[in-house]
């Protein structure tokens, strides 16, 4: 069938009806709004069941994979320009940087490792397979687009990618309330906990005066809608990143570098050229954060939906391996070391730890506000100022693991990851933050 912009059309039509869908069930369904499932997750999931890989009613083309590659690629121009590197606050978040990078570097380095030394020679899969845990777990469904769909074009590692992230946020849900629920009983909680606003609970707003903002305009509509400048802004960011990957590949055709990196490159370029004419704040953070943040919803549910169930039946015993180890390996940080980094308060730092460790940063503030509703322990705040340390980390992994894919690097980037890890956890130690717990 001839591919067209009709055929896109229907593609984002049909998933569109399906993210309503999933809005309505979490606002209506109880057992929805109790495990907080997102509607993207819930439209990729029908998306999956009803489109052509399983029950073949709902005529999606053949092109939803490349949605998603599309997709990252507008998250990543999207990083550049909503970035805040200032700030004077770093003391008293040492703990949670050294906490939070750690635990990220090791589980992309253990689960490298155990891959490629332990999976691989027993069930000959490929050497990169172990990636599919931290890419799904710790780096979430954007990860999964941007590392799944560069490392091959069969849409196997793509597919692997978000069903680790599905069974990741499934187990971020279900294991945080378990272990809020144990925290409250046992009186490890520093704040009685209320019932979760029914804005969390339900996703909807109901007080249309106190509803917030999703950008403000830097642009009078009689010359460009705000939003049009914003969105066709990062479009061309995207564009030069195509440009550029097309360019580096007509001269050296053995290279191939992912767009979503390259987009992040051409937005670094983008805030530059605004900061030299003298436009830094042309665009308004906000608003391209909810430009990205739409687009990630959709690479949710396109993601999901382009999951090809016969790639992941072929490797199901070492993924079941793979994500009972990696449930394992976030619940040892959540118990075992969070308490030796952050003293009285540590379940609140741990659990939210926990939520994005196995899902993302949405699902940890979700998990932290059951136990501490009005964040009056730190956590996020620490968070938020440890994430200008950690981010170099982030990012440079996710544009790391497909480009040692493609040299032959795996292993040695298993190694490498783990034995940073391993100096980062032991540096509170060694340097005495510990003494100075929140």
């Amino acid at each position: 069938m001839e591919y067209t912009p009709f055929t896109m059309m229907t593609d984002v039509g049909f998933i569109s009806i399906l993210m309503v869908v999933g809005t309505f069930m979490r606002r209506h369904f109880a057992w929805f709004r109790k495990l907080l499932i997102p509607a993207s997750i819930t439209a990729g999931l029908l998306g999956l069941l009803l489109g052509p890989e399983v029950l073949g009613i709902i005529p999606f083309s053949d092109k939803l994979g490349a949605y998603s590659t599309l997709l990252i690629a507008v998250v990543f121009a999207s990083m550049p320009y909503t970035m805040n590197f200032n700030t004077g606050e770093a003391a008293k978040a040492r703990n949670m940087w050294a906490f939070s990078t750690g635990m990220f570097l090791g589980q992309w380095g253990i689960f490298i490792l155990v891959g490629a030394l332990v999976v691989a020679p027993i069930w000959g899969t490929e050497d990169w397979f172990g990636m599919m845990l931290p890419v799904g777990f710790v780096g979430g469904f954007g990860t999964a687009a941007a590392v799944g769909g560069a490392l091959d074009d069969s849409g196997v590692a793509a597919s692997l990618g978000f069903t680790s992230a599905t069974v990741g946020t499934l187990a971020a849900i279900v294991g945080g309330i378990i272990m809020a629920n144990w925290a409250i009983r046992t009186g490890r909680t520093n704040t009685l906990p209320k019932e979760l606003p029914w804005e969390l609970r339900s996703g909807h707003y109901e007080d249309h005066e106190n509803r917030p903002s999703i950008g403000s305009a830097t642009t009078n509509p009689s010359s460009i809608e705000p939003l049009a400048l914003h969105f066709g802004f990062i479009v061309v960011t995207v564009l030069f990143a195509y440009l550029a990957q097309q360019g580096i590949s007509s001269i050296f055709p053995d290279v191939s570098i992912p767009l979503f990196a390259l987009s992040f490159v051409a937005g670094i370029c983008g805030v530059i050229f605004l900061k030299v004419i003298r436009r830094p704040h042309y665009l308004d953070p906000q608003t391209v954060k909810s430009i990205s943040g739409g687009s990630t919803d959709f690479l949710i549910a396109f993601g999901i939906a382009s999951i090809v169930p016969a790639a992941v039946a072929s490797y199901l015993v070492p993924l079941i391996i793979l994500f009972v180890l990696g449930v394992v390996y976030c619940l040892i940080f959540t118990l075992v070391i969070a308490p030796k980094f952050f003293g009285e308060q540590w379940f609140e730092r741990g659990l939210f730890g926990w939520g994005w460790a196995t899902a993302a940063v949405a699902t940890g503030i979700a998990l932290l506000k059951i136990v501490d509703p009005d964040l009056k322990s730190g956590a996020l705040s620490e968070y938020g100022v440890a994430y200008v340390g950690f981010a170099p980390f982030e990012i440079g992994m996710t544009i790391l693991a497909p480009l040692a894919v493609i040299g032959g690097f795996v292993l040695g980037l298993g190694v490498a990851g783990t034995a940073v890890a391993l100096v980062i956890l032991a540096l509170p130690f060694f340097l005495g933050w510990t003494k100075q717990k929140s």
